[in-house]
């Protein structure tokens, strides 16, 4: 009777999204955070 805000957010996501553009939207974040995380490695390093 009740559903939750995050299984409408997951049907309409899932109904406008095809695998490819989930697969991207993932990769990129996984990018974006090597990035991330090698930028503050890389800083910490340098402050040695």
């Amino acid at each position: 009777m009740f559903e939750s805000l995050e299984d409408h957010m997951k049907a309409d996501d899932a109904a406008t999204t095809t695998p490819r553009e989930r697969f991207f939207k993932w990769a990129a974040a996984g990018v974006i955070s090597v990035l991330v995380l090698g930028g503050i490695y890389m800083v910490i390093k340098l402050m040695e």
